[in-house]
């Protein structure tokens, strides 16, 4: 008597083993083809322009967290905070041990601490990964990158590779150039006060990131961020992640300035009354 079932089963089997390793040469083709896909500029350069975002939790904690309580028990289940693998190469940031002290003390008040709660400038790499669309504008001299929080914005200089900054800023001073396809990005000069998510990570004055942007496909980029400050790592390390091109219809950048959010928070001690509260 036949045994159909092993029969069917060996079957399947086997096709399965002929059909795999033409499924995946196929997939790798198809990655290949959006990898050679690099829309050009009029001046032939590889072309940026348009609203990006990231998605995932990266704003939260950069390295790999589990789901944790929000700040605030009074929000139940939507002030939470989602779980996420990280975005750091390797797993964690190779801080000091002074600094990684210095972490694990402002995670425990960020709140309080952190500066974008208070609508400071987001600064770099941070700026890149928060839930809120930014938008590249490319010319031969400049790159500007508008972004949606706080309405922050920086300036890329293109064609001045030795032009140095007048000061410490919360968005640093940008000066770029193409390798290949890619657009790099030297960041240098920001303000100590930045930090790079909700977990406290953190830098000095030190900090000088190199950014990278490059093309994965027509609506998808990949985005990469060195950075390097012997004050508090221990070596550079990288940070990666994709930046996904916003095609909505009549998608624009929208106005979030968030000063007029944080008045309550930052001088509601000073209404009149308050104290009686």
């Amino acid at each position: 008597m036949t045994n159909y079932p092993l029969k069917n089963a060996l079957r399947s089997r086997f096709l399965g083993l002929l059909v795999a390793p033409i499924l995946a040469a196929l997939s790798v083709a198809s990655v290949a083809a959006e990898s050679d896909f690099v829309p050009k500029t009029a001046d032939g350069k590889p072309d940026f322009n348009g609203i990006w975002q990231a998605i995932g939790s990266a704003h939260w904690n950069v390295e790999p967290h589990a789901a944790d309580f929000g700040p605030l028990a009074e929000l139940g289940a939507i002030g939470a905070i989602p779980a996420g693998l990280g975005v750091v190469e390797g797993g964690n940031i190779p801080y000091t041990a002074d600094a990684r002290t210095k972490q694990l003390e402002n995670k425990a008040e960020w709140l309080s601490l952190d500066p974008i709660v208070k609508c400071y400038m987001p600064g770099v790499p941070r700026a890149n990964y928060l839930p809120f669309p930014f938008q590249i504008i490319q010319s031969p001299e400049h790159v500007v990158m508008a972004y949606e929080f706080a309405s922050a914005s920086r300036i890329v200089y293109m064609n001045r590779p030795d032009f140095e900054a007048p000061i410490f800023s919360w968005m640093g001073h940008s000066r770029g150039h193409f390798e290949g396809d890619s657009l790099v990005i030297d960041v240098t000069d920001q303000v100590p006060d930045t930090w790079l998510d909700h977990a406290g990570n953190h830098h000095s004055d030190a900090l000088r990131v190199t950014e990278r942007y490059t093309h994965l496909g027509p609506n998808t980029l990949i985005y990469e961020a060195t950075l390097e400050d012997p004050n508090v790592y221990t070596e550079a390390w990288t940070l990666r992640f994709p930046l996904y091109r916003r095609v909505d219809e009549n998608m624009q950048i929208l106005e979030f300035k968030c000063v007029e959010f944080t008045e309550e928070l930052i001088y509601g001690h000073l209404r009149k009354g308050a104290e009686a509260e």
